[in-house]
This record gives C-alpha cells, sequence and structure tokens, in this order.
C-alpha cells in the first residue's frame, strides 16, 4: 500500500518509511532479544560501533530513520522538545528527491536544509549510507522492548483506538502522521478524537473547526486507498450538568465519541454522579473517558480521584449501551482497579485506549491490555476488539 503525506495545498507527498503492511497484521514487537534491532550486538550493547569501527547494516531510508527514532522517544515518554527535532527533520527532506538527500549527505551541507540540525543530519547521514544509526540502535535498546509483562494477546486482539489526539488540538504530531502511525502497530482503524471547545488550555476545537477537520480526515481516507480507516471523532467535554461540549449537529457527523470530565473535578460526589450519569445516557456518547480524572504518576503531578457512586454511572452505561474506557497512559491507569472489576461485574463494555498525544503513545495500548486481562475481562466485551462495521453500527445505532 502506499501512503502519502497531504501538503497544505492538497497535493500529496509519498511516504516511503511506511511499510507496504497490510492492515490487520498481528501486533508484534520489531526487536531482537535484547530489545534492540535485529543486528544490534547484544555481547555489548553499551559499546560504540564507530569505536569499534563497525556499521551495521540499515535499509530503512532516513527518513523510516528519524521517524522511527521519534517514535521510541515517544513511547518511551522522553520529552516533547527532544523528539520535534527528529519529526521536523523528517518532514523536512520527505519530499526531497533521494539524489539531492545524498548530495547532501557527500557535500556535507545537510544542515543546511531548513529543519536539519547536527544530530538529524548524522542520523541522515548514516541511514543514507546505509548504516544503522548509533542514536536509533541507542533508543532500540533503551526503549524497543517489551513494555509489559502481559497484555500481548488481548493486544493483538485489538482492532483500533478510539482515543487519539492530533496537533489540531493539544497532541505533537499531524493527523497523517498519527495514521501512518496506527498502520505499522497494525490497526484498521484509528478513531481522532481532538478536544472540544471548552478545552482551550488544550486548544479544543471550535465547530467551525471540527468541520474543517473532518474534511481534512476525508482527504486523509481518500488518500490512504481503504485499506485502514481514519475515523471521525471527539473527545468532548462533559459540562457541569452533564450535557456534551459541541454542537448536536456537528456530534450526528462524528463516527465515535469520546465523553470526558476535565474540568471542576473536585465536584460534590453526589452532583458527579447527576453530571456523569446525565452524560453517559446522553444518545451520542458512545465511551465514557478516564472516568475518575485520576494522575498517579508523571510530570504534572499526582491527582486524586473524582468522588461520585460508580455503581450508578455504570449500571447507567450498561443501560445505555455505553462503553467504559481503560485509558492505558500510565500516569492515568484509570478506572483504578477496584473500579475496574465493579464495572466488569455489573456487566460493561469497554474500550481500551491509548489517549495518545504523540505517535509513539499508540503503542501504550498494552498497558491497559495487561490490565484488563489480570481482571478476567473477555475479549467480546471491549468494542475495539470488534471489525469496523460493527464498532460504527454499535456507536450510532
Amino acid at each position: 500500500m502506499t501512503l502519502w503525506r497531504i501538503r497544505p495545498d492538497g497535493g500529496r507527498v509519498r511516504d516511503s518509511a511506511v511499510d507496504d503492511r497490510r492492515p490487520g497484521t498481528p501486533y508484534r514487537a520489531v526487536t531482537s532479544n535484547n530489545g534492540g534491532p535485529p543486528g544490534v550486538d547484544e555481547r555489548n550493547p553499551a559499546r560504540s560501533r564507530e569505536e569499534a569501527g563497525v556499521s551495521e547494516p540499515y535499509d530503512g531510508g532516513p527518513v523510516a530513520a528519524l521517524r522511527r527514532i521519534a517514535f521510541l522517544l515517544e513511547r518511551g515518554r522522553e520529552d516533547t522538545f527532544k523528539v520535534k527535532a527528529f519529526r521536523k527533520a523528517a518532514a523536512a527532506i520527505l519530499p526531497l528527491p533521494p539524489e539531492q538527500v545524498a548530495a547532501a549527505v557527500a557535500d556535507g551541507t545537510l544542515t543546511d536544509i531548513p529543519g536539519v540540525g547536527a544530530s538529524t543530519a548524522k542520523v541522515i547521514s548514516a541511514a543514507a549510507r546505509g548504516e544503522l544509526p548509533d542514536r536509533l540502535a541507542e533508543l532500540e535498546r533503551e526503549h524497543g522492548g517489551p513494555l509489559t509483562g502481559a497484555g500481548a494477546d488481548l493486544r493483538a486482539a485489538l482492532r483500533g483506538d478510539l482515543h487519539s489526539h492530533s496537533d489540531w488540538s493539544d497532541g505533537g504530531s499531524p493527523i497523517e502522521e498519527m495514521a501512518f502511525t496506527a498502520i505499522e502497530l497494525g490497526h484498521d482503524y484509528l478513531v481522532l478524537t481532538d478536544h472540544s471547545p471548552r478545552l482551550t488550555v488544550a486548544r479544543g476545537l471550535s465547530p467551525e473547526r471540527l468541520a474543517r477537520q473532518l474534511d481534512v480526515v476525508e482527504a486523509v481516507n481518500a488518500h490512504l486507498g481503504g485499506e485502514f480507516t481514519l475515523l471521525k471523532g471527539i473527545e468532548v467535554d462533559i459540562l457541569d450538568d452533564g450535557a456534551l461540549d459541541q454542537e448536536d449537529a456537528l456530534l450526528a457527523r462524528l463516527d465515535l465519541r469520546v465523553a470526558s470530565v476535565h474540568s471542576k473535578l473536585k465536584m460534590d460526589a453526589a452532583d458527579m454522579t447527576t453530571r456523569m450519569v446525565a452524560a453517559v445516557r446522553n444518545p451520542f456518547t458512545n465511551v465514557l473517558g478516564h472516568c475518575t480524572g485520576r494522575m498517579v504518576t508523571g510530570n504534572r503531578g499526582t491527582r486524586p480521584e473524582s468522588r461520585f457512586d460508580a455503581r450508578a454511572v455504570f449500571e447507567a452505561c450498561v443501560e445505555s449501551n455505553t462503553a467504559v474506557e481503560i485509558n492505558s497512559r500510565p500516569e492515568r491507569r484509570d478506572p483504578p482497579t477496584r473500579l475496574l472489576e465493579l464495572a466488569r461485574d455489573i456487566g460493561c463494555l469497554f474500550s481500551i485506549d491509548s489517549d495518545a498525544h504523540a505517535p509513539g503513545q499508540l503503542d501504550f495500548q498494552v498497558y491497559g491490555c495487561e490490565r484488563a486481562e489480570e481482571a478476567g475481562i473477555d475479549a467480546e466485551r471491549i468494542v475495539n476488539t470488534w471489525p469496523q462495521e460493527r464498532l460504527l453500527a454499535w456507536a450510532n445505532g
């Protein structure tokens, strides 16, 4: 399958960095036994290959190397500023003919290309020569191995991800980059769920911006050729009274909607229960996102759970056919185990979502899969194990 990046003028540029691998390919770790890429010296991984005078072969090309480095940095939850340089360099050389890149390598003029710095030039030079870049080898050893000790079987059963963000709101990458990475991870579909207007700190989408985004999603799908689908969605704020923070006419145009509480998290328990029950009973709500709002770790600090009657909320989810999200972000782990087990016992449906704000974070789903397996949740109750047709029939029935 040939994939393309969409230019602002509506034209397209082939992305040779994306494998011609069909969506639906089983999830697997593309690493050697020590977590590094095949061919990396496992006897002394800390030793520089330059010191040893050895160059490992690499045939992925410069753009693939830069994208993989960015992916691994995101997967390892490294600071965003470390990632941007590699994604910026990949975007800078993507439209250039290979012979032009090769000439710049030979002439030592890569850094004359806007967006290419000294560190990214080293990666490009090595990859263009057919050598595994040192930076890539280091990151494969550090961040390329399995994220969990369990959950791989359930992860392999997932068809897609229902909660992701792009740089239209508070994500770090363009829409098409999120789609390309989802394809590489074996997904059949990805739901784009940027934030709604009230969440101004996250550049939530006004009705006008959301309408424009829907056109962009259609353009991306047209270029992808139909083997993978980027679905139209939203993470819509649950307002204080339980209403949803977007116009009904626009919500009706979407394929799937995740509803989440982002404000007044310390609301009185009775009022929060009323708020959440109203939201999950809204006919547009398909998934209740990160239900407690807690933060258990991370650079944003910790945050306690919101207080509400979980039994009442989960019973309303069952009655309204709304799924409870198992949010896979390591800093959330939401719902907590006791609530996850309660939702299981009450009979809820679930979705296991990455809540990715960067392409490398799409791989976080396995964290949620590990928790679901530990809780004994049957795969049939997880809506994103379903094929796209069944998922959309459920979400819009």
